[in-house]
C-alpha cells in the first residue's frame, strides 16, 4: 500500500512537472487549446445528449452522431487555425471549406429528418436545436482561420442568412425563420468574438514574453557595455601615453640623447601597469558599489516583467565586502534574466553577528545559473579573497536559492 501511494505521488509530481516547465505563453496557448476542445464537448453536452429526452430511436441516435461527427471536426479546425496564428502551418483554407462542407451536409441531413420524419414536437424541437447549433458553432469556429473583421462578420452574417432561410424547410413561420437567423447571429457573433479574443490574447502573451527576452538581452549587452567600457578607459588612455612616450624616445634616441632610455623605462611602467589593470578588469577585481549594484538589479529585474524586491542596506560595510558582494548581485541577475522563466526575485542582505548574509532567490530558474559555464566558479573565487563562501541550489520546488556569505572580521583584515 505504501509502495502504491508513493508511486501515485511520483506520478503526480511529474504531471505537475510536465506542467511548471512550460512557459508561461507555452501554458496560455495549451490552456487556450484545450478550451476550444472543451467547446466540443459542450456543444454535444447541451445540443446533442438533449435529443434523447426528445426523439426515440434510430433518429435520437442520428441526430447526436451527426452532432458528434461535427463537433470532431470543429475541433480539428480549432487545432489547425492555432496552428496557424502562431506561425507554424498555413492558413488551414482546405479545413475551413471542409468544416463548411461538413456544417452545409448536417444541415441538409437535419432538415431531411424534420421533413420526413414523424409529426411530433419533440424531433422538431430537436432538429431545430440541431440546426441552431450546427450553424453557430461553425461560424464561431470557422472564424479563428480567418484574420480580418470584415471577414468574420461576413462569415457569421452568412450562416445567420442561412439558419433564417433554413427555417422554412423545417416549417418555420416568416417570423419564426427571423427569430432563428437572430439567434444564430447574436450566438455565433459572441463565440466568433471570443475566439478571435483568445487568440489575440494567445498573440499578446507571445509579444509580450518577446519582449521581455529582448529586454533581458538588452540588460546583458549594457552589462558587456559597461565591461568594455571600463577596458576602454583603461586601455585607451595608457596606450595614448605609450604611443607619446615611444615617440619621443625614437626622436630622443635619434638625436643621441640619454633622456631617451627615460622615457623608454616610463614606457615599460605604464605598460605594466596598464596590464595589471586589465587583469583587473578582466578577473573583477576592479571595486563594485553593493549599493548601486542592488538598485541597478531591482531596476534591470523590473524593466524585464520581473517583480524584484531587495531588502537591506550595503551602508558601513567594508570597501573588499561590498565589491565582492557586489559581483554576486550583478552574475545572479545576469542569469536570472538568462535561465528560467522567474516571475520574482527577492535580494535579501543582512548581518549575522560577524558575518553579511546575501541571498538571491528565484522562482523560475530551469536550471542553476552557471551551468555551463564559470559563473559559480568565478564568484567563488572573488569570495574567496575576503574568506567569504557561496551555496547555491533548489530550496523548494521551482525556488533556486544563491546565498553568499562574508565574514566582516576577515574582510577588515584583508583591508
Amino acid at each position: 500500500m505504501g509502495a502504491e501511494a508513493l508511486t501515485y505521488g511520483e506520478s503526480m509530481r511529474e504531471a505537475g512537472g510536465w506542467w511548471r516547465r512550460k512557459s508561461t505563453p507555452a501554458k496560455v496557448e495549451t490552456y487556450t487549446r484545450w478550451s476550444f476542445h472543451f467547446f466540443a464537448l459542450i456543444y454535444v453536452a447541451s445540443i446533442g445528449l438533449p435529443v434523447f429526452g426528445q426523439v426515440t430511436g434510430q433518429l435520437a441516435v442520428w441526430l447526436v452522431l451527426l452532432v458528434c461527427v461535427h463537433a470532431v471536426v470543429c475541433a480539428v479546425t480549432a487545432s489547425r487555425a492555432l496552428d496557424w496564428t502562431r506561425g507554424r502551418r498555413e492558413q488551414p483554407v482546405r479545413t475551413l471549406w471542409v468544416l463548411g462542407a461538413v456544417t452545409l451536409a448536417i444541415s441538409g441531413a437535419v432538415i431531411g429528418i424534420a421533413e420526413r420524419g414523424p409529426d411530433d414536437e419533440g424531433l422538431d424541437m430537436a432538429t431545430g436545436a440541431v440546426f441552431v447549433g450546427v450553424l453557430t458553432f461553425a461560424a464561431g469556429i470557422g472564424a479563428l482561420g480567418v484574420r480580418r473583421r470584415r471577414r468574420v462578420l461576413a462569415l457569421v452574417g452568412g450562416f445567420a442568412a442561412g439558419a433564417a432561410l433554413g427555417g422554412f424547410p423545417l416549417g418555420y413561420a416568416v417570423p419564426q425563420s427571423l427569430v432563428t437567423g437572430m439567434v444564430v447571429l447574436v450566438a455565433a457573433g459572441f463565440l466568433a468574438f471570443t475566439s478571435a479574443f483568445s487568440v489575440w490574447l494567445l498573440n499578446a502573451v507571445y509579444e509580450l514574453d518577446t519582449a521581455r527576452e529582448t529586454r533581458a538581452r538588452l540588460a546583458v549587452a549594457e552589462e558587456r557595455l559597461r565591461f568594455g567600457r571600463d577596458l576602454h578607459d583603461v586601455m585607451g588612455r595608457n596606450l595614448a601615453v605609450i604611443a607619446l612616450k615611444s615617440e619621443l624616445a625614437v626622436q630622443l634616441a635619434r638625436r643621441g640623447r640619454a633622456e631617451a632610455m627615460d622615457q623608454m623605462t616610463e614606457v615599460q611602467r605604464i605598460a605594466s601597469e596598464t596590464q595589471r589593470e586589465v587583469r583587473d578588469v578582466v578577473r573583477g577585481y576592479r571595486e563594485a558599489d553593493l549599493g548601486i549594484e542592488l538598485t541597478g538589479a531591482q531596476g534591470v529585474l523590473t524593466a524585464a516583467g520581473i517583480t524584484c524586491t531587495v531588502t537591506g542596506e550595503p551602508n558601513g560595510l567594508p570597501t573588499e565586502v561590498q565589491s565582492a558582494l557586489g559581483w554576486v548581485v550583478r552574475e545572479a541577475t545576469t542569469n536570472v534574466l538568462r535561465h528560467g522563466d522567474a516571475k520574482l526575485c527577492v535580494v535579501a542582505l543582512r548581518r549575522e553577528g560577524e558575518r553579511v548574509v546575501l541571498t538571491v532567490e528565484n522562482d523560475g530558474a530551469s536550471r542553476p545559473p552557471g551551468t555551463g559555464g564559470s559563473g559559480l566558479a568565478g564568484l567563488r573565487e572573488r569570495l574567496a579573497v575576503v574568506a567569504g563562501t557561496l551555496e547555491a541550489g533548489p530550496v523548494r520546488d521551482g525556488v533556486f536559492r544563491l546565498m553568499a556569505e562574508v565574514p566582516l572580521v576577515a574582510a577588515e583584515g584583508v583591508s
